[in-house]
């Protein structure tokens, strides 16, 4: 656990890795652009927990927001620490034509 900017996380610190953008995509997928510049493909269903049941609603999914690099729905009432969101994302390449 960590505290950043008065903001208390579970897990590990990495390296002050942050969120720049986050786009919602079909299926309860997000593309993520993180500091490091990475796109990443990251899968909202595999989120375990009540907190998350809320994100089925394809309404409330699509209605993120950024807070100091991490991502929230609902007013912050539900977030996922940046670091979760790169550890269990994918790599995303995209040629742009």
């Amino acid at each position: 656990m960590y505290i950043m900017n008065d903001i208390c996380y579970a897990g590990k610190l990495e390296d002050g890795i942050r969120v720049t953008e986050a786009k919602p995509l079909r299926g309860q997928m997000l593309l993520v652009t993180f500091s490091t510049g990475e796109k990443r493909l990251f899968d909202t269903t595999k989120l375990e927990g009540s907190a998350f049941l809320p994100l089925k609603d394809e309404n409330v999914f699509r209605n993120l927001s950024l807070f100091h690099g991490v991502i929230t729905w609902n007013n912050g009432e539900i977030d996922i620490a940046p670091e979760t969101v790169y550890r269990d994302s994918y790599a995303y390449e995209c040629d742009a034509v």
